[in-house]
């Protein structure tokens, strides 16, 4: 049993420090070995973990998004807060967390528009890696009505109108190169407050 916890801590400690290497050489530069080398540990032993550089790739990312997820779920269980505040806290940690991270967006985006199959156009790809968030955002906006904190609304509407500021968010720190985004998190408590039953 502790063989396997021992392999996961090290599986878990080399997608933690390849993110560094992607984030440092970008995902074309970066290399088995250079990962290998800043996980202190041969090629030949990087290959009992994992078979290729991109697999290394989408399995850091989804450790990221599930450490992410894990952290909304704290703000999502957090019984002091009212529905539309959790909401506000969640846009605002993502809109944080994407301002963290901003080099590997720009590392992530990069991965994206090379994909074979893209054309230049990541929409698919990318839709299918937010499709979660996505959908904390509508549960989290179904549970606010159902508590009469949120006015009734179609839900779709609701997640086209909070997920719109995430984007704006990528693209601005990807794409514009701007320091912050922090007026981002001023506008989504404010559509989210829009978005609350007058009291």
């Amino acid at each position: 049993m502790s063989i396997v916890v021992e392999h996961e801590k090290r599986r878990r400690d080399i997608l933690k420090r390849a993110l560094d290497v992607f984030v440092d050489q970008g995902f074309e530069d970066a290399t088995f070995q250079k990962i290998a080398d800043r996980c202190g540990i041969t090629r030949t032993t990087l290959y009992i973990y994992f078979k290729n550089k991109k697999e290394i790739f989408n399995y850091s990312i989804k450790q990221l998004l599930l450490t992410v997820e894990a952290d909304l779920a704290k703000v999502r269980a957090d019984t002091a807060l009212s529905m539309v505040d959790k909401i506000v806290r969640v846009l605002s940690r993502i809109i944080e967390l994407l301002e963290k991270n901003r080099q590997l967006l720009t590392v992530i985006l990069d991965y994206l528009l090379h994909l074979p199959g893209t054309n230049g156009d990541p929409n698919y790809r990318v839709r299918r890696r937010t499709l979660r968030l996505r959908h904390i955002l509508a549960t989290m906006v179904i549970d606010g009505i159902k508590a009469g904190e949120i006015v009734p609304m179609n839900v779709k509407t609701a997640d086209d109108l909070l997920y719109p500021l995430i984007e704006s968010a990528i693209f601005r720190l990807t794409v514009l190169k701007q320091e912050t985004v922090a007026d981002l998190k001023n506008s989504a408590a404010l559509a989210v407050r829009l978005m609350a039953v007058k009291t």
